[in-house]
């Protein structure tokens, strides 16, 4: 699954695989954070949470000493921060002279609570994990910066899907902590609707499945897996791009059982069972108007979990002076939902967010 991973990492995905090793060409440092007694927003407590995470660059010191060039890039449900060293992502973005040239910015990219080489149930306590939700992974992500990196203000914070959601929760619980936030393929409301519904199915589907056994299976639910794997391809999905790509019966069919076979072998059921359920009590909706960084928040239009006819963004705009919204049209280039790791489809929106936050 790490390629639906990496766009439902994107939240899902059309993008490939998330956790290919990166280019040569970006030199790339991993370390882990570990934050001990750390505490749940429902009470319960680890002795001690892991947080894995990648940096490019180097930090910069103003004249107090203060580290004032760290950029955060957040992933979508069920992926890692390799998914931005993939060439769509990262060689438009790093490189000499373009947006997060990497001689000038330090770039962080966690995996998150519950992802990747971070804590996460598939770990050893399975269902026993503490049922973490957006909250609880900002708030590590905020000891990360803080206590582990020694930052006081980020210049940005980006993210897609799952880490767009983030970001609105970041404005909202830190709303001076950023001097700018680029939210890519979210919206600012409850998870319900149909986007609950997806996730809701595919969460049962595991559970239905008898190898499950409560969490405490032996070998992988096969079945379950495979439904969980159905309903992350249809989410992640960019119909006109896949029609242009595989134009025959045959060919659909044998793309996307291969693609499901493959998925299916890189996934945990449990963990998929939190990563997908810790969006339960995302709901920044209420508090908006508590966002004042400026924003630049992109969705596109093909995206089957945010879909282009709600009026969330319209309504949004006139509670939240400091953002700008733009829906990136629909065409057989665009990746769905997975549109959000392609850069060359909104890299000119970070550039002037960059350019109208420099001071």
């Amino acid at each position: 699954m790490r390629w639906l991973v990496a766009a439902i990492a994107a939240l899902l995905v059309a993008a490939p695989a998330v956790a290919q090793a990166p280019a040569p060409r970006w030199p790339v440092q991993e370390a882990d954070f570990e934050i001990a007694k750390f505490r749940f927003h429902d009470g319960s407590t680890l002795p001690s949470v892991r947080i894995h995470y990648r940096t490019l660059g180097k930090p910069h010191r103003d004249a107090s000493g203060t580290i004032d060039n760290a950029v955060m890039v957040l992933h979508g449900t069920g992926g890692t921060g390799a998914q931005f060293l993939q060439p769509q992502f990262a060689d438009r973005l790093y490189g000499p002279g373009q947006p997060l040239d990497i001689t000038r910015y330090w770039i962080i990219l966690p995996d998150n609570l519950g992802h990747g080489g971070s804590s996460k149930p598939s770990d050893g306590l399975r269902m026993r994990f503490p049922a973490y939700d957006y909250d609880d992974m900002v708030a590590a992500q905020h000891r990360l910066l803080t206590e582990g990196l020694g930052i006081r203000r980020m210049r940005l914070i980006m993210g897609t899907s799952m880490g767009c959601m983030h970001g609105f929760v970041w404005g909202i619980a830190y709303p001076d902590f950023a001097r700018a936030l680029m939210p890519l393929a979210c919206e600012p409301i409850e998870i319900a609707g149909l986007n609950r519904m997806w996730r809701q199915l595919l969460i049962d589907g595991i559970k239905a499945d008898p190898a499950w056994t409560n969490g405490d299976y032996k070998v992988q639910p096969a079945q379950g897996l495979r439904t969980a794997a159905s309903m992350l391809f249809v989410a992640g999905a960019a119909p006109l791009y896949l029609q242009q790509q595989f134009p025959t019966r045959g060919a659909s069919a044998a793309y996307v059982r291969e693609r499901a076979e493959r998925s299916i072998a890189g996934l945990d059921a449990n963990d998929l069972i939190y990563q997908v359920d810790a969006s339960r009590s995302y709901n920044p909706w209420p508090r908006l108007e508590a966002i004042t960084a400026p924003t630049m928040w992109i969705n596109s239009a093909d995206d089957f979990i945010n879909p282009r006819g709600l009026d969330v963004p319209e309504r949004a705009l006139k509670r939240m002076p400091n953002a700008r919204f733009r829906m990136i049209p629909e065409s057989a280039e665009t990746r769905g939902h997975g549109t959000h790791t392609w850069a060359v489809f909104w890299e000119q929106d970070l550039r002037d967010l960059l350019a109208r936050t420099e001071k």
